[in-house]
């Protein structure tokens, strides 16, 4: 999963300090571990370099001052892209796959047309492993049925993913409002 892009689509929803956009990563994204400031940082400072967020305010406190950051057109133009283009159908897709479905959710982006490109995306590189296995040796078959399998898996996610869509989307406006 792309975390700068994650990071930038949850600029999208409000403009965010720092410290609070790391914890709202953490929140939806980091499952097992949180995300580092220095990560969260860095990005911001990216984002403003290459025009994607802009800082909006600045608070003086006892500390450093307190950027707020929102997300610029050129931002949400490349959320758009980023959500909108599907994986590269790999075992280990689903987690890019998940936060994508995600940040359409809490967006209003189709979320269904997120999961349907990608399944078309798995589909047709099983198509090809399937071809490919017939002429393969033992050791690539196993290669290619290794992965078959994880595509397969995925498919299986996709389609448990489209049918929880309505309570998924109930879910996440719940958490962002």
């Amino acid at each position: 999963m792309s975390t700068s892009q994650a990071l930038l689509a949850l600029l999208e929803a409000e403009p965010s300090h720092g410290y609070t956009l790391k914890h709202r990563y953490d929140q939806h994204f980091a499952r097992v571990k949180p995300l580092a400031f220095g990560q969260v940082y860095a990005a911001l400072s990216r984002f403003e370099q290459q025009g994607l967020a802009e800082v909006v305010e600045v608070e003086a406190g006892s500390g450093p001052e307190r950027k707020r950051y929102h997300i610029t057109p050129d931002g949400v133009t490349r959320i758009d892209s980023w959500v909108l283009s599907p994986e590269p159908p790999t075992s280990y897709s689903a987690s890019a796959l998940f936060a994508k479905v995600s940040v359409a959710l809490m967006s209003g982006r189709s979320a269904e047309l997120v999961l349907d490109q990608q399944r078309d995306v798995h589909m047709v590189r099983m198509r090809e492993l399937t071809q490919q296995r017939r002429a393969a040796s033992p050791a690539d078959v196993l290669a290619i049925t290794f992965e078959l399998n994880h595509l397969d898996a995925d498919l299986r996610w996709i389609d448990e993913a489209g049918r929880r869509l309505d309570d998924l989307r109930r879910d996440m406006a719940g958490e962002a409002r």
